[in-house]
């Protein structure tokens, strides 16, 4: 990668990290400020668990596990080794939303709430079970070793996509639920008024935004990604069923055609 690309990669990390973490510092001052805090009693309290784990692990470390294999500083890692540390940010984003689920069941059963009745709630539920869908299929395609290397390479694009199109659904679907929560919960004033807190919580959704698009723009560069990723020209599989189709040329060691042509045409010279 050439120095210019690289650091643009990292300035554009650390931009998104920065626009992260100021995601989790929003929804946290909004329900420990605006609202009544954390606890586990089956109250607004409880319920506030749901905006803070879904920003904290349904978009933040879910985004960290789209870019892992991007950032700069893990490519002298094996590339086993960042797929399980893709899976478990994935496996820890999965368990911060279910208990974000759990969270609003309760808190709507003991306030005599229904529940499922709204959109938002609709594509949030759809959302979790498609990303416990991905994480299973995607553990089992990827870290366990019983597919071919033909069938990994075949799933890989739907799995890339799928993510990127979860990403963004759970964003879009966190965007619907704390619209929905400003204008059911303010009253006096009303949101239509903008008072304090909703010019506050709009802040929050305006970074979730731009970390998303952040995200979506490092995952889909294809000059940023791993070095090893790059294809060569000479694919084959080893013994042990590892694809050693993706090799970087430019790194030491790799010779390609022309590189063999050209010692063996000097050899010659030096024979003649």
């Amino acid at each position: 990668m050439a120095m210019e690309s690289l650091t643009q990669l990292v300035v554009v990390l650390f931009v998104a990290a920065i626009v992260g973490v100021f995601s989790i510092i929003f929804v946290l001052t909004w329900v420990f400020y605006y609202k009544e805090g954390l606890a586990w009693d089956e109250g607004l309290a409880e319920f506030n668990w749901h905006p803070v784990l879904i920003v904290v692990g349904f978009i933040f470390l879910q985004g960290i596990a789209i870019v892992v294999y991007r950032l700069p500083w893990t490519w002298q890692c094996s590339k086993l080794m960042m797929k399980f540390i893709h899976a478990g940010l994935n496996l820890l984003a999965f368990i911060f939303a279910i208990i974000s689920l759990v969270a609003v069941f309760d808190f709507h059963n003991a306030a005599k709430i229904p529940n499922m009745y709204s959109l938002h709630s609709w594509l949030g539920l759809v959302a979790v079970i498609l990303y416990c869908l991905q994480l299973v299929v995607g553990v089992g395609m990827f870290l366990i070793p019983v597919t071919s290397v033909s069938w990994r390479a075949a799933f890989m694009p739907l799995h890339a996509y799928s993510g990127l199109l979860l990403f963004t659904s759970v964003i879009a679907v966190a965007l619907m639920g704390i619209t929905e929560k400003l204008i059911f919960g303010l009253s006096d004033p009303k949101y239509k008024d903008s008072p304090p807190e909703a010019l506050f919580v709009n802040a929050l959704g305006v970074l979730l935004v731009v970390f998303g698009a952040l995200v979506l723009w490092i995952a889909t560069r294809p000059s940023w990604k791993r070095p090893s990723d790059q294809p060569s020209n000479t694919p084959h599989t080893n013994g042990g069923g590892e694809d050693n189709s993706k090799v970087d040329l430019s790194m030491p060691g790799t010779d390609t055609g022309l590189d063999v042509r050209r010692r063996n045409n000097k050899s010659e010279d030096q024979t003649g």
